[in-house]
């Protein structure tokens, strides 16, 4: 993956397939593992989102969920 193509977080960190990451919303917070990123324009209108890229995963309540890479943090070992 070329430097352009990489996708990162609010803290500057590479998102990558299975990351564990979260935002958080309105009291509370979307978390899930990342199950697909979507990098071009052709898998935005295959995946149904607008403005790549985004991050794909379900979060914790099972709803599918695609974000900003850049609204994103991405847990680390401690939960944290």
């Amino acid at each position: 993956m070329s430097s352009e193509d990489q996708v990162l977080s609010k803290d500057g960190e590479q998102i990558q397939k299975g990351d564990h990451v979260y935002t958080k919303i309105r009291g509370g917070r979307h978390e899930g593992d990342v199950e697909k990123i979507v990098t071009t324009n052709k898998e935005a209108d295959t995946e149904g989102v607008k403005n790549p890229p985004k991050v794909l995963f379900t979060d914790q309540k099972g709803k599918n969920v695609a974000h900003n890479p850049g609204t994103l943090n991405i847990v680390d070992g401690s939960g944290k």
